[in-house]
Order: C-alpha cells, then structure tokens, then sequence
C-alpha cells in the first residue's frame, strides 16, 4: 500500500505558526533595535542597520513598524516597563515614606546607568525636548514612568510625611531633578565606559538632600509616634489572644 500523504495543517494551526513566527521576528527587531539605538543615537540609527545586524531586509522591518520613530518610541516604551515593573514589584509600601523614596531613586539610579546607560542618552537628548522627532511622543511614555513615583509622593502627603504645601508636580521635580542633573553629568564623560559611580553612596545623598527639601516639618517624630502605636497595637492584640 503506498505512503498516505501528509495533508497541510488546518488553516489555525498555519495561522498560529505564522503569528509565533511574527512575534519572534518583532522581539528581534525590537532586541536590535535597543542595541543599535543605545550605540548610535536616534538621529545616527538607521533601520537598514537594524535589518543587516539581524540579517533581513529593511521591507521587513516595515512589515512591522512604519518608520524609525515608531520603532525608537516601543523601544523606549519597553524600557520603560522593566524600570516600572522593577520599582512596582520591590516598593516597601510597609515601610516609611522615606525608605520608599530611597528605594526608588536608587533603583532609578542602577537602572539608568548601570543597565542602559546608552538609552538614558537617548531619553535625556530627544525625549525632553517638545518638538524634537521624539519629545512629542515620549512624553506618555514618561508620565507614565513617574506615575510610581506620584503614587509615592501622594501617600506621602496623605500620611503627613511630606509637605503638603507644594504641588505633586513640584514635589517630582524636586525628586527627578537632581537625578537628572546627576544622569546628564555620568554620561557626558564617557558613554562607552562603564560609569564611575559609587550607587550606593551616590543614592544616599541624594535622598539625604531631596527629603530635606519634601518633608514635612516634624515629619520624623510623626514617623516614630505611628511606630509606637503600631507596636502598642501589635502588643495588645497579642496579650488579648493569650488570654484567650
């Protein structure tokens, strides 16, 4: 009896091949794309590098994105939801406001420099200025990276530990300022070497400077005073349950 031949996939399965196929290549591109974009820059990138680096044609990387500032913009955005997803899932939101925000500027900090140095180039020269081929398109992507860091200030002046006499978007100046003015001073130097930075140090002093300028006047006896009462609470409930 002859061999019964193989008949093609059903119509699904091809479709859910092609589209595996497609999300590999986008992940691809994108992966490239980061690496081209921290080296060169937006305005020295060209997508016809991204394609000869991943061994395709520029065609393909138009089947997938419409242009370079398409393909800069979901790099970027991408980047962005690491560094969130980074402070999302290791804020001590038990902890006082304090060791939140120290928390968060030093992951700010170690991220920025540490891990994507070339891209931090790359938001700080194109994405701050409106008008530029990229500050109008990264600005969502940016309120939505300082959107924890609202979310920080705002619990902070809830709770009394930080002035409620200055706007949320003062208090995230004050907070992202210095941390840019330190960014900009880090890679100016040399941004193919590894950035001469003592993080911990660095973080430190940055938060001693910033939360002098945020909190709230005796915002740390009032830190103190809940922390007696969470205790006093914490004892009571366990003197009632052994005399239960």
């Amino acid at each position: 009896m002859p061999d019964t031949p193989l008949s093609d996939p059903p119509p699904r399965a091809r479709r859910a091949a092609a589209s595996a196929k497609s999300e590999q290549r986008i992940r691809d591109i994108l992966r490239v794309a980061r690496e081209v974009l921290a080296e060169q820059g937006y305005e020295r990138a060209t997508t016809i590098e991204i394609a000869q680096r991943l061994g395709i044609s520029e065609a393909t990387v138009f089947t997938y994105f419409s242009g370079k500032r398409e393909l800069c913009v979901r790099v970027i955005g991408d980047w962005y939801d690491e560094i969130i997803a980074a402070i999302e899932a290791g804020m001590p939101t038990d902890q006082p406001v304090r060791a939140q925000l120290d928390f968060f500027i030093h992951t700010h900090l170690r991220l920025f420099l540490i891990q994507g140095t070339g891209l931090c180039a790359l938001v700080l020269s194109e994405g701050r200025s409106k008008g530029q081929a990229l500050g109008d398109s990264l600005l969502p992507l940016q309120r939505r990276y300082t959107a924890p860091l609202m979310a920080l200030l705002a619990r902070g002046q809830a709770n009394g530990e930080i002035r409620s006499d200055l706007s949320l978007r003062l208090l995230r100046h004050l907070v992202l300022g210095p941390a840019e003015h330190l960014l900009w001073e880090v890679i100016s130097h040399d941004r193919a070497a590894e950035p001469a930075l003592d993080l911990e140090a660095t973080s430190r002093s940055l938060v001693d400077v910033v939360w002098s300028a945020i909190a709230a006047p005796g915002s740390e006896l009032a830190a103190l005073r809940r922390m007696r009462d969470e205790v006093a609470a914490a004892l009571r409930g366990a003197d009632h349950d052994e005399r239960n």
